[in-house]
């Protein structure tokens, strides 16, 4: 899984708050700053969110051009990350909305793959082959699982911080996150290439502590 956008901040709580005064107080360099500390994380997250496209990079400026607009409405209650990965979801559920009316070019490579390594040109095929196929079955998941699956699984982010992103109660982001896994499982034993995957999200769902109360299997 991947860090959290946290890691990117500024060295210090006061060089972040600072740093976002000046953003607010219209310095250009400033945001040109939080542009360069964040782009990266937010661009990870639009690509997991929307998987391989050519309006990747629109969609980052979209998402930059509402924090340049919205940073007024940041107080502090929360880590600038998670504010900024909750202007992230929204803006790109947005995209996804309107994209459902209009045809869609997907190309590039996917925000689901895994590092880079020195392996085999048949093994990074199969290795695109796994991600593709992950990829349709997530997206088979509701809007909501969907998310809070992307933000707890692929970004690492636990369920409290993923509760403030998407404004939900931490107990319905953990119960949107265990039905999104038992789904996932289900529709997994049906990808042979896939297998281990499916023993590995099945694993998850018996030692997790996020099996709402009530839920049999």
């Amino acid at each position: 899984m991947a860090a959290a956008a946290d890691d990117a901040e500024p060295t210090s709580t006061a060089a972040r708050d600072d740093l976002v005064q000046r953003c607010r107080g219209g310095d250009k360099l400033a945001f040109r700053e939080l542009f360069r500390a964040h782009r990266e994380d937010v661009a990870r997250l639009v690509k997991r969110m929307l998987g391989p496209t050519d309006e990747l990079e629109d969609v980052v400026q979209e998402v930059f051009c509402q924090v340049h607009r919205s940073l007024r409405d940041f107080r502090g209650q929360a880590r600038f990350s998670t504010w900024l990965y909750r202007v992230t979801v929204n803006v790109v559920l947005m995209h996804r909305r309107a994209a459902r009316s209009r045809p869609v070019l997907v190309t590039g490579t996917d925000g689901l793959s895994l590092p880079a390594s020195d392996v085999l040109p048949d093994e990074q095929a199969a290795r695109r082959s796994c991600v593709a196929a992950f990829r349709r079955l997530l997206d088979q998941l509701s809007e909501k699982k969907r998310t809070v699956f992307i933000l707890h699984e692929l970004e690492g982010l636990p369920p409290a911080e993923v509760a403030s992103i998407v404004g939900a109660p931490v107990l319905t982001v953990r119960t949107r996150l265990f039905y999104a896994r038992r789904e996932l499982a289900a529709m997994l034993q049906a990808e042979p290439e896939l297998s281990s995957l499916a023993m590995d999200i099945e694993g998850a769902l018996r030692t997790s502590s996020l099996e709402p109360a009530g839920v049999r299997r």
